[in-house]
């Protein structure tokens, strides 16, 4: 995840994730993160290509990639195979875009979709070979 979404779940208790977690950051370090945190969190300035190969040097397969400029740029470097996009029933003043620039369109195939009570809907898609 980017560093601005790791900002905005770093003080849920108890910590959601049970995997581990890489922060992708230019400007943020290990000193940053709660001592609590230390053995679940790590953070690096890797690309997203040298991060994955880490992770695959640690027996990672697949990854859940989140925050919005880090799924930007594993989008741009190819490395996502399939995304779930989900929509929240709130419209938006003003934002980032939510892939950002690309240098050409990418073909998804929809796999299926789920809509929850809350009006919260998911689609899963594949990346289109």
């Amino acid at each position: 995840m980017g560093r601005g979404t790791y900002e905005k779940i770093r003080d849920i208790r108890p910590w959601p994730y049970t995997r581990p977690v890489v922060v992708l950051s230019a400007t943020m370090t290990e000193d940053d993160l709660p001592e609590e945190l230390g053995s679940k969190v790590r953070v690096t300035d890797l690309s997203p290509t040298e991060a994955m190969r880490m992770l695959q040097s640690e027996g990672h397969r697949r990854v859940y990639v989140d925050g919005g400029r880090v799924i930007q740029s594993f989008l741009r470097a190819g490395l996502i195979a399939d995304m779930v996009i989900t929509t929240v029933p709130v419209l938006l003043g003003e934002g980032r875009r939510l892939f950002g620039s690309l240098a050409g369109d990418i073909r998804l195939q929809h796999d299926k979709t789920k809509s929850f009570p809350s009006g919260l809907v998911q689609s899963r898609y594949r990346i289109a070979a």
